[in-house]
């Protein structure tokens, strides 16, 4: 596996676990880099607490990617005592990560745009030009659409028509498999405890 999306998840655990999403974050982003693996934000759910997130979303790139896997995915415990409630005595929180691999989840398959011509319209109406360069791809499936007119050349239209229309499925998947992920955690009420794959230990 070399392109995955990594899902990181308080399980709708209180704040402290909300807490944890945002360092293992941060872990994960600096431990990635560190080993040479692109990786990015693609979306963070903010919890009620600054500094706090509900859920964090990322894209990782790299060869390297199969051992920050097999480092991270699963319950993370997290061993601290509670920076926003001083007399709590629990000091166990979690977190879970979840991984997607790209190429098994995300099916992009350029047989399944249908590509049309049209003529690229001008401010007003007007016609840019009187041939057919614009292009609009269709992604079947999906039924996402893309309009490509920045070039007056129909192929190089055809290619960035491709490419964002590619682009704007990623996207569109990704967030399918977010809401599918988030509904079942939203089945439990918390994470299971005692299988964490990682144990980290913080002192406040």
């Amino acid at each position: 596996m070399e392109q995955a999306i990594i899902q990181i998840t308080s399980g709708r655990g209180p704040a402290e676990c909300c807490r944890v999403v945002a360092r293992v974050q941060e872990l994960i982003i600096k431990q990635a880099r560190a080993a040479s693996i692109d990786i990015q934000v693609l979306e963070n759910i903010k919890g009620d607490i600054n500094g706090t997130l509900l859920s964090a979303t990322l894209l990782a790139k790299g060869s390297q990617l199969p051992a920050l896997i097999k480092e991270w995915e699963g319950t993370i415990q997290w061993v601290a005592t509670s920076p926003y409630r001083k007399m709590h005595k629990r000091k166990n929180w979690f977190a879970g990560v979840t991984v997607f691999d790209v190429k098994k989840q995300l099916q992009w398959n350029p047989k399944d745009v249908v590509l049309e011509t049209c003529r690229a319209a001008g401010p007003g109406g007007q016609h840019v030009n009187k041939v057919e360069t614009a292009v609009r791809g269709t992604h079947r499936p999906s039924g996402l659409q893309v309009l490509a007119m920045d070039s007056r050349s129909q192929l190089q239209n055809k290619q960035l028509c491709l490419e964002r229309l590619a682009a704007k499925f990623l996207a569109w998947q990704t967030g399918l498999l977010m809401s599918q992920q988030q509904s079942r955690w939203q089945e439990h009420n918390e994470l299971e405890r005692g299988k964490a794959v990682k144990v980290i230990r913080e002192r406040l």
